[in-house]
């Protein structure tokens, strides 16, 4: 399907707008079964075509990632490169986000499945990932030069997180300490958790020759051999891990604001739903509701 010179404009157009290359895949994805559905140029298509296409999506009831990028997609194909006119259908199309409560490990338990990861390269990134709310491809990729010790409030630089967007993150003075200590293990002068050596065990220099950063695919997969050892929920993943940094520090005080600004939220609503998720947030609702009626004396 990508003869039609329409698909290979819409290449160019995404590389141009320079979004991530998974999301140029996406769009262009998008796209491409567009037009392999009505095996047609989909430049030519009319507005109830792309309306009926659509439905048929909503109906054949894929996820709310894939419809989200779907209509991001055919938004930007027809009103940024076809540019047609009077379209509603882009107004019309709603995607309501599902409300679904993430799973969330306690710190008892976070500790329990660390203790069951042998290689000390993991077992520091998983606790990184925990201690600092990150993402795994954020973790997995940081540089020895995006630690900022500092002054009193140490920090992590972010770099390119999800919408292409910096952000600084505190850190606990002992977790650098423990960074740092894991660091002298391999010295690499860039890479904070470089990659191993494929089947042999890695040498000092290996460590310091190493051209990629550790693969989030082989974290993942660490992280499953240690929940299904240390029993807790089977459900968890490594973003558990982030979804347990936010109601660690929700329970402990911290506004969703800041909470938000450490995650990297586009949006405060898409934090809120950590306050569904402790009680500790509810038992200080229910005091502050004791004082309130204590306060009026009657």
């Amino acid at each position: 399907m990508n003869q039609y010179n329409s698909i290979s404009q819409f290449k160019t157009l995404v590389e141009l707008k320079d979004l991530r290359p998974s999301t140029q895949k996406a769009y262009l994805n998008a796209i491409v079964r567009l037009a392999k559905h009505y095996q047609a140029d989909p430049a030519l298509l009319t507005e109830n075509q792309v309306r009926d296409y659509f439905l048929f999506l909503r109906r054949s009831n894929f996820s709310y990632g894939f419809m989200n990028i779907t209509k991001a997609s055919l938004q930007c194909f027809y009103l940024e490169q076809v540019r047609v006119q009077d379209w509603s259908i882009f107004q019309q199309m709603r995607i309501a986000r599902p409300q679904i409560l993430p799973v969330v490990c306690s710190a008892e338990q976070v500790g329990k499945l660390l203790k069951a990861v042998a290689e000390p390269r993991f077992r520091v990134c998983l606790k990184l990932i925990y201690q600092c709310g990150l993402r795994i491809n954020e973790a997995v990729k940081l540089e020895c030069s995006d630690i900022k010790a500092r002054g009193s409030f140490p920090h992590l630089h972010i770099r390119n997180g999800k919408g292409a967007k910096d952000r600084l993150v505190p850190i606990s003075p002992l977790m650098v300490e423990e960074l740092r200590a894991w660091w002298k293990n391999h010295g690499h002068r860039r890479f904070l958790f470089p990659s191993a050596s494929r089947g042999r065990r890695t040498s000092p220099q290996d460590w310091k020759r190493a051209a990629r950063p550790m693969n989030a695919a082989s974290l993942q997969n660490v992280f499953r051999i240690a929940r299904a050892i240390s029993g807790i929920n089977p459900q968890a993943t490594v973003h558990t891990l982030r979804h347990g940094f936010a109601t660690g520090l929700l329970e402990r005080g911290v506004s969703l604001v800041q909470i938000s600004k450490y995650l990297g939220h586009k949006s405060l609503n898409t934090t809120l739903i950590y306050t569904h998720l402790t009680d500790a947030s509810e038992a200080k609702t229910q005091q502050a509701l004791d004082a309130l009626y204590q306060a009026l004396g009657s």
